[in-house]
């Protein structure tokens, strides 16, 4: 089954006091994840940034990135083209200000064809799912 996981399952899975951590990690030990580059640094922003009520040392995050999750998932890309596509319709599709990212993350698991998109923000993604897209379920 191939997957697309977003940031927000990248860093559970790093974080072993995360309540959603055992799924997330074994969920990264699966075949078949995909992600975008942008979301190592949506998941580098995460650790370091304090949001989380501890802040990670940049270089232990940059590590815990480099040696956790790169080894188990293959990346995806989008084109300028792709990207200046989707910002035109992205009023259409309701998105403004930071939502555009998860409409990024949407458009690039489109692109490559994934049957789901795992998150832990549900509710970022299910106003933009449309049909045909890869289902949006938690791990």
């Amino acid at each position: 089954m191939s997957r697309y996981i977003d940031s927000s399952v990248l860093v559970a899975s790093l974080l072993p006091d995360d309540p959603d951590h055992v799924a997330c990690d074994a969920l990264m030990m699966a075949q078949g994840n995909w992600t975008s580059p942008h979301s190592l640094n949506e998941t580098f922003a995460t650790l370091t940034g304090g949001r989380l009520g501890a802040r990670i040392d940049a270089d232990v995050a940059a590590r815990m990135i480099r040696e956790s999750i790169r080894p188990c998932i293959q990346f995806v890309e989008l084109t300028v083209d792709e990207i200046l596509v989707a910002q035109s319709q992205a009023r259409k599709q309701g998105v403004r200000g930071g939502g555009i990212y998860d409409y990024m993350h949407l458009i690039a698991a489109r692109k490559i064809g994934v049957e789901r998109l795992n998150t832990l923000n549900l509710s970022d993604f299910q106003h933009l799912h449309r049909q045909g897209d890869p289902l949006i379920e938690k791990p």
